[in-house]
């Protein structure tokens, strides 16, 4: 590289005569691209240096990730529904079979969704009143009122949680009682007035009938 530069430089001088205008020009011409060159080679050379922190950096995370993620989600629901469902099942068949007449009880539950957590909340009410007018003199009066709610949050130990202020029972969307005395009218009723009671369900979801002998 430095042989070749000097080469050029020699071929520019000339002995007898000053340098014109025109040999200066090509003289920094042939510097800047002397500088580019430098340059690129050692740009070249500091990045084949750095190290190549990509594999290392964690990766976004993909759709298929996401979705088998709300497929857990969803599964753990529906298990914890099955949990809750079955265990009012276990409690109707122990409560019916000792009712008179009612024996080898069988019960199914269908519910709408898993228990409802309500957060207390706090109610945040914003009014802003504009006086308006326009060109011919009459005015009007604008009312704007904002309604907005903040969960309340208090402190446990080291966290802070939301204050939870009852627990909701999911909503029955129906029952199913299959059992042997249930042909007996007055037992039916009997049958079907517990269940109302005790989840709290209209008679029109509820459905008992007799077992076969």
């Amino acid at each position: 590289m430095v042989e070749w530069w000097k080469k050029i430089l020699s071929s520019l001088k000339i002995s007898d005569k000053k340098p014109n205008k025109i040999h200066y020009i090509v003289l920094i011409g042939l510097i800047g691209i002397f500088i580019l060159l430098v340059s690129n080679l050692l740009g070249s050379d500091q990045s084949s240096e750095l190290p190549n922190y990509s594999s290392s950096l964690p990766q976004s995370e993909s759709e298929d990730s996401k979705e088998v993620w709300k497929q857990k989600d969803a599964n753990n629901a529906s298990e914890k529904m099955a949990g809750i469902e079955e265990a009012y099942e276990n409690d109707l068949v122990a409560l019916l079979e000792k009712i008179t007449g009612v024996s080898n009880v069988e019960v199914m539950v269908n519910l709408d969704a898993t228990n409802e957590k309500v957060y207390q909340k706090n109610l945040i009410i914003g009014s802003q009143v504009t006086n308006e007018s326009d060109q011919n003199g009459g005015t009007r009066k604008i009312e704007d009122e904002t309604r907005e709610q903040t969960v309340v949050i208090i402190r446990q130990g080291e966290e802070e949680v939301p204050l939870l202020v009852q627990t909701k029972k999911p909503e029955v969307r129906g029952v199913l009682i299959v059992a042997n005395g249930v042909d007996n009218l007055e037992v039916k009723k009997w049958v079907m007035d517990a269940v109302s009671k005790v989840l709290d369900v209209p008679a029109h979801r509820i459905s008992v009938q007799p077992k076969n002998k």
